[in-house]
């Protein structure tokens, strides 16, 4: 093992959290100091270098294949390292935070993996940083267990065979953990979340059969990709594991990344697990990165923008094509449904639409895909058994008929749709009652029967920003403004506190997160990402 850190960063500003001890033990946070000490300084140039592109982008109101990257791109004879055979049949996989719940519900769901959420369905409090660790050793000590208070239902673990694999995801590299400094500056949330839970579970999952998988969130560069790769390989070294042991899945959920496909693969070669498409921040990233090129890359609303349009037709197939091509999974996106026990209509509607979505996604080549709630488990579970039968996965299928210019990735104004004025409405309501609830440390949350994540938040106060500046009119005639825009949010306001009483409207964090969603949906200068000022706001 490499020596440690000189000293471990201090916990700062932070209330005692029961079994604390246990997560925040002097040689896990030595490790931690470490990683912050190696790694911090490139994660920096990283984000300093996504401006730069970002302003090269608002010059050029374009984006290419990379030309420097030619060459990895032509030679057909490196593969990404076989999967493990825990990570070999994804076919179903369910996400959510890592609440004591939510843990032994996504393990027990029937789903072959469980994405563990440190990230967008996550609020960083300090207590879900810290406990959401305690209940990831928990369940592989076998040792959790869950009462509900209201319920008095209890929860526990099925059989070991019976669980899902875990694949935790870490906060995006612009997050910093501000109860965590060292040497005078908070340390990234990213390496806390990922160090923590390496540190603590790397050979106990090793002994379980399994292993430290991580899904990397909001990658933007193969860069980016390099750094986490380097950092693999330092943490295995310094916990004295196998190289090649830890296995990662890249989101492509931001434009950039969609350009760099196969040089991210490259670049985690002995590392790479597969290829996700995270939809939802695709589209948040789209219209960030565009949101100045003029009309023809104004989105119109949210759920105007289906996997059917050409543009994330191209995104989905070209993601497949990459992954296969390389000996990659290639994991499909959300459905975020949240099944009604009160309209069986409502259910039967949506079941239709989540099953003709992994239909889809199974018929395209995808080898598993995402799903918010167990109850969704069985309708994506018999999409791709329909396709894969016996078989893990299907690799085999090369999709060497998809073939995808630069340009078909952004090509926005082929979606024959406009932004509505529901549209604004709705990006409001959803903007509202999401932030609240992060604000109160909740980041995974049912609104309007589906299941909202920070990335829907970002979209939502995106569109707002994009349709205002570039001058949208909508159906009635109306333009929209940012006084239209905050005489809807009044309004959306009243009714919520209409909706569930003075009593819980005072109690809750609503007139906070107004105020929020107006100041980066309305603000000339664009916020990177939303939970950069909530984080700010965010208590505990």
């Amino acid at each position: 093992m490499s020596a440690p850190a000189p000293s471990p960063p201090a916990v700062v500003d932070a209330e005692p959290l029961p079994r604390q001890e246990e997560v925040l033990t002097e040689a896990a946070l030595a490790f931690v100091a470490e990683l912050h000490r190696r790694f911090t300084p490139r994660r920096d140039e990283l984000l300093a270098r996504r401006a730069e592109r970002r302003a090269e982008i608002a010059r050029t109101s374009t984006l290419d294949f990379l030309p420097e990257t030619a060459a990895i791109r032509a030679d057909d004879s490196w593969k990404v390292a076989p999967a493990p055979a825990a990570l070999n049949d994804r076919r179903v996989e369910i996400t959510g935070p890592t609440d004591r719940k939510m843990t032994i519900n996504a393990l027990n769901s029937g789903a072959r993996v469980w994405l563990a959420d440190f990230e967008d369905a996550s609020a960083p409090t300090w207590e879900n940083v810290v406990l959401g660790q305690l209940n990831l050793i928990d369940a592989y000590t076998r040792s959790i267990d869950f009462t509900d208070p209201r319920s008095g239902k209890s929860y526990a673990l099925k059989p070991a065979e019976e669980l899902a694999t875990v694949v935790m995801r870490p906060r995006g590299w612009h997050l910093e953990e501000r109860h965590l400094t060292f040497e005078g500056r908070p340390v990234p949330g990213a390496l806390v979340d990922f160090g923590l839970y390496f540190f603590h579970n790397a050979q106990r999952l090793i002994d379980l059969g399994k292993g430290p998988y991580f899904y990397l969130p909001k990658t933007e560069s193969h860069l980016e990709a390099r750094l986490w790769n380097e950092i693999f390989v330092f943490a295995q070294d310094y916990v004295g594991i196998p190289q090649g042991t830890v296995r990662a899945t890249v989101l492509i959920e931001t434009i950039t990344a969609a350009y760099e496909m196969e040089e991210i693969l490259y670049e985690l070669r002995d590392h790479a697990a597969g290829l996700n498409a995270g939809r939802w921040d695709y589209l948040f990233s789209i219209v960030k990165n565009f949101r100045d090129g003029g009309a023809k890359f104004v989105l119109p609303d949210r759920n105007a923008v289906t996997m059917t349009a050409p543009f994330m037709r191209a995104y989905t197939e070209l993601l497949v094509r990459t992954c296969h091509k390389r000996g990659a999974h290639a994991i499909g996106g959300m459905a975020a449904f949240i099944p009604s026990r009160k309209d069986a209509e409502v259910n039967k509607v949506a079941f239709e639409k989540v099953k003709a979505d992994k239909d889809r996604e199974a018929g395209d080549g995808f080898d598993g895909s995402w799903v918010a709630h167990p109850d969704l488990v069985p309708i994506a579970m018999a999409s791709f058994d329909a396709v894969l039968g016996e078989k893990p996965n299907q690799k085999d299928r090369l999709r060497e008929d998809v073939s995808v210019a630069a340009g078909d990735l952004i090509a926005i104004d082929s979606l024959d749709a406009k932004p509505t004025y529901d549209g604004l409405r709705n990006a409001v309501q959803v903007g509202i009652r999401y932030i609240e609830a992060w604000l109160r440390g909740l980041g995974a949350v049912a609104i309007f029967n589906l299941m909202e994540d920070a990335a829907t938040a970002e979209i939502s106060r995106s569109q707002i920003w994009q349709w205002i500046n570039a001058g949208v009119v909508f159906e009635n005639g109306e333009a929209a403004t940012p006084e239209l825009a905050r005489k809807v949010a009044a309004e959306e306001l009243a009714a919520i506190r209409a909706e569930i009483g003075e009593e819980a409207f005072t109690a809750g964090k609503w007139q906070q997160a107004h105020d929020l969603l107006l100041h980066v949906s309305l603000d000339a200068d664009y916020a990177d990402f939303l939970t950069l000022p909530a984080y700010e706001q965010l208590v505990g």
